[in-house]
């Protein structure tokens, strides 16, 4: 039996798709093994958003050719689909597959021999426009992300995605209802909802269908499945009906993920973001209004181009204000082929460094004081199979990551437990309550 192995970089989208690839091979006879595990063909997803893409790629492929010297390595994801000249240079690529091409995978794979020069397999993004493959992981019990939108329309300057994937477009919402079933069947607790602009949802050929609104409405009927989680939207597609609808929902959780970039309207303009931080305000103010708990996390890029120190406090004030919960923080990188690149005002990366240092900590401050918030409530968390010194751990619905002594009963399940004490490493202890309630 041929043995093939993945490993992916970036998003919970990649990470979707490639479980998706991995079942097309599992159904062409190849047993799915671990990397270390001397496989014939190696599978690297790529991502275009994350720093280094070229020399991380470089790095997996070398580590696969080590445990097996004679594989077939291909290189799949945004990268391949930007730079598919660039990888096919690299030492041990055997073939590049674009965005189109990457779930036909197993066609193209006919022959395990290396050739001397890597195949190349990837068209135009126009060409891939309307075409939207489902994907979704499973592999993790607990969780699995099921992507139901791809590609995107919105020309941010920084952005190289809409190159990487193409125009929005979605899956129908009966489909990813009868997909959510299927999962509900296999015994996964919660479903996150991925794709790249997710709030978009609705696009099929080029025209507006449904609104994400309606999927979310769709979702929350499904029997069987425990949790669904937003895993991230734009603030301006971030309606009130939704927050409304969600903290009121079934199965929906009080948790939103929603990018906001810059906390200065002046770096919201030159990045091409549709909306202004008053809007991102409003937001937050409604969410905490109708979910006093609901964990907000968000996205900001330090370090933009035309980013002064004054802009960057600025952004800094405006996130310690925000009654928030945690930030994902990313420090601004080139890329070619975007507008932001040709920019003025280049900010020098030690300083691009100083302001990510000083927003992490500002992460981490809000973070302990929304779990500091949540001591001595009441919650339920699904634990999951991980095991790290004795400890199993697992998420409440909003998003408070706690910890419990190891029971392998408790795997996978829902407890009722009270929010004891945070540990010195930023973990919340819990005592279990006897009762699992059942749902409201």
């Amino acid at each position: 039996m041929k043995k093939v192995a993945f490993y992916t970089l970036g998003c919970k989208l990649n990470f979707s798709e490639t479980s998706t690839i991995g079942r097309l091979f599992t159904d062409a006879g190849y047993a799915v093994v671990e990397f270390q595990d001397q496989a014939d063909v190696y599978v690297i997803n790529t991502c275009s958003v994350t720093e280094h893409a070229d020399k991380k790629c470089r790095k997996v492929v070398k580590e696969a050719l080590k445990y097996s010297p004679n594989a077939f390595v291909t290189i799949v994801g945004c990268y391949a689909q930007l730079k598919p000249q660039e990888i096919a240079e690299i030492e041990g690529v055997d073939m590049v597959l674009g965005a189109a091409e990457k779930f036909r995978i197993v066609e193209y794979i006919t022959d395990l021999t290396k050739q001397p020069k890597a195949l190349v397999h990837q068209q135009n993004i126009e060409k891939v426009n309307h075409n939207f493959i489902a994907s979704y992981s499973i592999g993790d019990r607990t969780r699995t992300f099921l992507k139901v939108q791809d590609g995107c329309d919105y020309p941010c300057t920084y952005c190289t995605i809409p190159l990487a994937r193409g125009a929005s477009r979605s899956d129908t919402i009966e489909n990813v209802v009868n997909r959510a079933k299927m999962i509900a069947e296999s015994g996964v607790k919660e479903i996150v909802l991925t794709g790249v602009n997710l709030g978009d949802f609705g696009i099929r050929n080029g025209e507006r269908e449904d609104k994400f609104f309606d999927l979310v409405k769709a979702l929350d009927e499904v029997e069987g499945i425990e949790r669904i989680r937003i895993s991230s939207i734009e603030p301006n597609l971030l309606s009130n009906e939704i927050i409304e609808f969600v903290s009121t929902s079934k199965r929906f959780v009080p948790h939103f993920h929603i990018p906001l970039q810059s906390g200065s309207d002046k770096i919201l303009g030159l990045m091409r973001r549709r909306y202004r931080r008053d809007l991102y305000v409003e937001r937050v103010a409604k969410i905490k209004e109708v979910m006093p708990h609901c964990c907000i996390g968000v996205d900001v890029i330090v370090g933009f181009p035309g980013e002064t120190k004054e802009d960057f406090l600025d952004t800094y004030q405006f996130l310690n204000q925000l009654d928030i919960s945690y930030l994902h923080v990313f420090t601004y990188s080139e890329r070619e082929l975007t507008v932001a690149a040709e920019m003025k005002g280049v900010v020098a990366g030690s300083e691009r460094n100083e302001r990510s240092k000083m927003l992490h900590i500002l992460s981490d401050k809000k973070r302990r004081a929304f779990y500091e918030s949540q001591i001595g409530s009441e919650a339920e968390v699904l634990f999951e199979a991980d095991q790290k010194s004795g400890f199993m751990h697992g998420f409440t619905k909003n998003y408070v990551k706690v910890r419990a002594k190891y029971d392998p009963l408790m795997v996978n399940e829902l407890k009722a437990v009270k929010l004891i004490e945070i540990t010195a490493d930023g973990e919340v202890e819990v005592a279990e309550l006897e009762t699992v309630y059942a749902h409201h």
